[in-house]
């Protein structure tokens, strides 16, 4: 589908924009820091109107100055993802980008991480951006046009230890993708995937918390403490991406006249996942071990 970047999106005095065709729309879920809030900005900047979508709306006040509009979703919660879709849809009258973000990592053992936990990273990671998916591209189709930017992860190419939960979310994403661009491809919807590597935003510390919470009396307390060390380590933060790289490419996927289907963007991961797809499984798996500390 070819994309132009619309011009700067005019508002009526209400601050709703007018219901001219050439402005578009986009929505941007886990838009309350990192990727997602400078994703909404990026956005923003090359003339969308964009909706930030996260739970709390009150950490969405910074975006809401720079002109992006507060949008309080919650992607486990099918009444909160309808409102805000026919929220849009009222103010605006279509959507015409996806960027479906929201996500994190819950680490651990997989014997160890309870099951409803699981359940739960699912739930955010892969049922949740299904079911904003489908809520948004009838209107997509209708409109004969739109672009769904699915954030998966290099963790969706590779894995690594004690996060086995959270890598089979990403690979989940990676599959459904698949299906949707093929699906879609005929009423003029693209659908693309972005990997990205090390990123440098709070969902380190966040996946960190959730790995030492399974340490007490755990078997894998050794490998928990050497994986959230390296998690929290400042020497590997600082060789981290700044989420500003991932917002630059959603900008060039969204101008793009024929967007890739996948781009790996970030700290490491298109060597990672290079080395990945040429080496077997027990050389990949030695190299991992020894970057956390404990060889296989």
């Amino acid at each position: 589908m070819a994309t132009t970047t619309p011009a700067q999106a005019p508002e009526t005095s209400s601050g709703t924009s007018t219901d001219d065709p050439a402005i578009r729309t986009a929505l941007v879920t886990g838009a309350s820091s990192g990727i997602g809030e400078d994703t909404a900005r990026r956005l923003r900047a090359l003339g969308y109107t964009v909706y930030g979508a996260a739970r709390r709306t009150d950490r969405l006040r910074t975006l809401a100055t720079d002109g992006v509009r507060p949008l309080a979703m919650d992607v486990t919660d099918d009444a909160s993802m309808t409102a805000g879709v026919s929220r849009i849809l009222q103010e605006t009258g279509r959507i015409d980008v996806l960027v479906n973000n929201a996500g994190y990592g819950s680490y651990g053992a997989i014997e160890d991480v309870p099951i409803d936990e699981a359940r739960r990273q699912f739930e955010v990671n892969l049922f949740g951006l299904a079911r904003l998916t489908q809520l948004v591209t009838p209107h997509m189709r209708a409109q004969g046009s739109g672009t769904i930017i699915n954030i998966s992860s290099m963790g969706g190419k590779l894995t690594t230890p004690l996060g086995g939960w959270y890598h089979a979310t990403k690979y989940a994403v990676e599959a459904l993708s698949d299906a949707l661009r093929m699906e879609l491809r005929p009423f003029g919807i693209d659908v693309v995937v972005v990997e990205p590597g090390g990123i440098r935003t709070e969902w380190g510390a966040i996946a960190a918390d959730h790995l030492e919470a399974t340490a007490d009396g755990s078997a894998y307390a050794d490998q928990i403490r050497a994986v959230a060390g390296a998690m929290r380590s400042e020497s590997n933060q600082r060789h981290y991406s700044p989420p500003m790289v991932i917002a630059r490419t959603v900008g060039k996927i969204v101008t793009a006249r024929r967007p890739r289907t996948r781009y790996a963007v970030g700290f490491l991961a298109k060597p990672l996942i290079a080395v990945r797809r040429v080496l077997p499984d027990r050389a990949f798996d030695r190299i991992i071990g020894a970057a956390f500390g404990f060889p296989q």
